[in-house]
């Protein structure tokens, strides 16, 4: 009986480890997921503050050929 209870309770802290880690690489695949989006749109804000900043260079070359 004592080892029956002793297997009943170490097959419950086992599956708590087990919740405790897929919980864990759930967390840490949303993080991922988050920092790839966050670098995503950091690249997609660079690029548009290039083209504006080639638009300005374009329009003041302009104005100094006048």
């Amino acid at each position: 009986m004592k080892s029956f209870v002793a297997l009943a309770i170490s097959a419950a802290l086992a599956g708590c480890g087990v919740e405790t880690a897929t919980t864990a690489a759930t967390a840490a695949a949303i993080k991922k997921q988050e920092l790839e989006q966050g670098q995503k749109t950091m690249q997609q804000m660079q690029e548009k503050i290039n083209a504006q900043m080639q638009q300005v260079q374009q329009r003041t070359a302009a104005e100094s050929d006048k």
